[in-house]
């Protein structure tokens, strides 16, 4: 027996599945409110035209279109730089990275309209199950939370088409949608169709965001990233908010065909799947960032940064955002990041991004020290020293094995 529920507030995209979704709800849940929440993280404006009437002609009793971009970058894309977090040492978290921030403004919905329940349209195969209901749980765990794909008999977008047809609901989807795509001011992901064949090359109609690298322009252009505190504070030597700025890398990145990755990744349910994926402004950003921190870091500081991106890069990809966990490898990454401060120059040309010049006045590097000419700084003959007692280990070791 299906628990009372009241009032539910959907994330809602306006896609095929969460207009399914809100009649469902009404059917099943005792003809329960449904309100729709639609986060907007940087999906484009083409995702959110006319999704408030898309959704009250689905059922819904109102629509909340929320702008989170601002905070997205701030909050969210930013801290997640510092850590250098880097999936599986390729895939720059675009998708995970957006769910904490849409989760949070959810509940907080649900929490001031006096609703009992939350519902997504993830389905029981993906991470976002996972990634959704892990923060709902840490920030509202007593709201009840409805996952329709793990409930209900639907199995196709073709049942799923029939159903709304049925009840006279209009929908501007179809059957012939190939791919499953998730965008935001971050990236885009695409998943599906030829993909699912992991000897099948990706056609050009998967790519949206990047030109083809093989079709970008044949002079390479330059870009000048500006850090304070290891937040980017400017372009090109022109200051402007964090979600512009990206956009302006993203612009940039994207003609040049900068930030594409084919990948087979490891879901957190257990499968592995492939995917591609579109970063050109964060590919940008996070090169950049890094080619400061190794000015600035030494080695032990870089070191352990390095182990807390490993870390990092599971906590979020698991959904574990808001964790104690989450907040200790962030707090300890920020700790770092207020010395990261300083100017990065990089060349963009056909699909690579390749620091060339790079600054900051806490920077660790000396030319006095580093040359390969004369220096009156740096004793070699002190080497030597230094040498028998870093590995004073091995010679003892090696010594015991000659005696016995």
């Amino acid at each position: 027996m299906k628990k009372q529920i009241n009032k539910v507030v959907l994330a809602y995209s306006g896609g095929l599945d969460t207009s399914a979704i809100i009649p469902w709800l009404k059917e099943n849940y005792n003809n329960c409110e449904v309100i729709a929440f639609c986060a907007d993280v940087g999906q484009g404006q083409d995702e959110l035209d006319g999704i408030e009437e898309k959704a009250l002609q689905s059922g819904a009793s109102s629509c909340y279109v929320v702008d989170l971009k601002q905070q997205f970058v701030e909050d969210y894309i930013y801290p997640i730089v510092q850590t250098g977090a880097v999936y599986e040492g390729q895939y720059l978290l675009g998708t995970a990275m957006a769910r904490p921030v849409i989760a949070k403004a959810q509940v907080d919905l649900a929490l001031q309209l006096g609703a009992d329940a939350l519902c997504h349209g993830c389905t029981g195969k993906g991470n976002d199950q996972v990634r959704f209901e892990s923060c709902f749980a840490a920030l509202a765990p007593q709201l009840t939370v409805i996952a329709p794909w793990r409930e209900w008999q639907l199995a196709s977008r073709e049942d799923l088409l029939n159903y709304l047809q049925q009840r006279q609901i209009p929908c501007s989807a179809s059957l012939e949608k190939i791919y499953s795509r998730d965008a935001n001011a971050w990236h885009i992901s695409h998943e599906g169709g030829e993909l699912e064949d992991l000897w099948s090359p990706p056609s050009k109609q998967i790519w949206t965001l990047t030109q083809d690298p093989m079709d970008a322009p044949d002079e390479a252009e330059s870009i000048v990233l500006s850090f304070e505190q290891g937040r980017l504070v400017s372009v090109d030597e022109q200051e402007m908010p964090a979600y512009q700025a990206l956009q302006y890398l993203n612009d940039k990145a994207s003609l040049h065909g900068i930030g594409r990755i084919d990948i087979v990744e490891n879901r957190l349910v257990g499968m592995k799947s492939r995917g591609c994926y579109e970063t050109p402004g964060g590919t940008i950003l996070m090169s950049a960032y890094k080619a400061l921190e190794s000015l600035i870091h030494d080695k032990s500081s870089l070191k352990f940064r390095e182990s807390i991106a490993l870390e990092f890069s599971h906590t979020l990809y698991d959904g574990r955002w808001f964790t104690p966990v989450a907040k200790a490898q962030l707090a300890a990454c920020q700790t770092l990041a207020e010395q990261v401060c300083g100017d990065v120059v990089l060349q963009m040309y056909k699909g690579n991004a390749t620091v060339i010049q790079r600054r900051s006045v806490n920077s660790l590097y000396s030319q006095e020290f580093a040359t390969f000419g004369a220096d009156d700084v740096y004793q070699q003959q002190h080497a030597e020293g230094f040498i028998r007692l870093f590995s004073l280990a091995s010679r003892i070791k090696a010594l015991h094995q000659r005696e016995k």
